[in-house]
């Protein structure tokens, strides 16, 4: 898909999955998939309770100069159901209340975005709990936004209310596909004025955002069910081996040195094997 230099407004995926979390692509994939098939200007790797390939992703998209920009971003778990922290640099802890998590988001510059929320299942933010922390005395426990547009099982049985209610408590709706496999990447999307990573941040907090996609089939997630089960079975596999082995290694987290114990993303040695690679044939991009 080649990108529109025409249109009025930027394009971004703020909830991607890698194979650090329960993704099945890892961080090359997904950014040559997006930098080739997508006209998204902005993602957001948002992996549960981890940020490691999301700054790998940033790295290596700064290494190669792509035309897109990729923000950290975490989905948290919380006691009051799922949260997108974005434009964060360190890893939030999981496993607190909803109000202290934004709170710590907030404390580190992010903003945060309660995911697939209204949905009828303890991982979603309910519509009383949002209230509640809207009408809260402290303004840095209140969540920016809500993800209005999520095109899994999730979000879409609550489509048309999670946007009313957002239109009701004033808080703007933005898009993300929570993609799992690559050909859910952009699926659904943020429309927002500008092209780059802050003109987004303003733009979400300004409320200059619009959410859009496509609804994922019930039949067309089952192949990715799968594909998480066989991802699942070779994690198993490979921390079994690294555990009674010599090398220290573990399940692939989907970066380069993401297989090492501890993982580690060389960013000076990831800039270096691109130096080396050959020319791509009559200047193509890599």
């Amino acid at each position: 898909m080649s990108r529109d230099g025409g249109r009025l407004h930027g394009l971004a995926d703020l909830h991607l999955h890698s194979l650090a979390s329960d993704g099945t692509a890892g961080v090359e994939e997904i950014l040559d998939w997006v930098g080739l098939r997508t006209e998204l200007d902005v993602i957001a790797i948002a992996d549960h309770e981890r940020i490691d390939a999301a700054l790998a992703a940033r790295a290596m998209a700064r290494a190669r100069g792509l035309e897109f920009e990729v923000v950290i971003g975490e989905e948290v778990t919380t006691l009051g159901g799922h949260l997108l922290a974005l434009f964060i640099e360190e890893r939030v802890v999981p496993l607190r209340s909803l109000r202290s998590t934004i709170a710590a988001v907030h404390a580190q510059g992010g903003l945060a975005i309660p995911s697939h929320p209204l949905f009828p299942y303890p991982m979603c933010a309910s519509a009383r709990t949002i209230r509640r922390l809207l009408h809260d005395a402290d303004p840095a426990v209140r969540p920016d936004a809500l993800e209005t547009f999520n095109p899994t099982t999730f979000g879409r049985p609550v489509h048309r209310r999670v946007v009313e209610f957002a239109g009701e408590v004033g808080l703007p709706g933005v898009g993300g596909s929570d993609a799992h496999d690559l050909a859910s990447i952009g699926t659904a999307w943020t429309a927002f004025p500008g092209r780059t990573s802050e003109d987004l941040r303003a733009a979400i907090r300004a409320g200059h955002v619009e959410a859009h996609g496509s609804f994922h089939s019930a039949a067309g997630q089952l192949p990715t069910f799968g594909r998480q089960l066989r991802k699942y079975g070779r994690d198993l596999r490979d921390e079994v081996r690294g555990r009674l082995g010599q090398q220290r290694t573990g399940r692939h987290l989907g970066y380069p040195g993401g297989h090492l114990r501890p993982p580690r993303f060389d960013e000076e040695a990831y800039r270096g094997s691109l130096e080396s690679r050959p020319s791509p044939p009559n200047g193509a991009s890599s």
